[in-house]
């Protein structure tokens, strides 16, 4: 019996979601990428390739916010917000929702709930 590691069958369901999800510019793609310690968040037109929003864990403006929070889904929560916020401000409503071949629970749902909550639909 062939076992693959984790990162294998991630990138399988990656590739099968990216058969059905593109991002145009009227509605670009909302991509969440999770490692161990961080949570990164993009909003990408794949008509052009360019990256429009980016926001994560890492980023400086929202560090200071970011320690005072406890839990992880917190701070998932909290980029999804924020990402909203920057989409928002680029006339960014309507985005489709990448979840980049990551089950839809824990992290990554906390993301989607925030952007949700930021004012993005899909």
């Amino acid at each position: 019996m062939i076992r693959k590691n984790t990162e294998e069958r991630r990138q399988k369901k990656k590739v099968r979601i990216r058969k059905k999800v593109f991002g145009t510019s009227e509605r670009p793609r909302f991509t969440v990428y999770r490692s161990l310690n961080h949570v990164y968040a993009q909003i990408i037109d794949d008509s052009t390739g360019k990256t429009l929003v980016s926001t994560s864990t890492l980023a400086k403006d929202l560090r200071d916010e970011l320690e005072s929070l406890k839990s992880s889904k917190d701070v998932c929560k909290k980029i999804g917000a924020t990402a909203a916020k920057k989409a928002l401000e680029k006339n960014i409503k309507e985005v489709v929702f990448d979840r980049n071949g990551f089950l839809y629970h824990g992290r990554v749902k906390a993301v989607a709930d925030g952007a949700r909550e930021g004012g993005l639909k899909f």
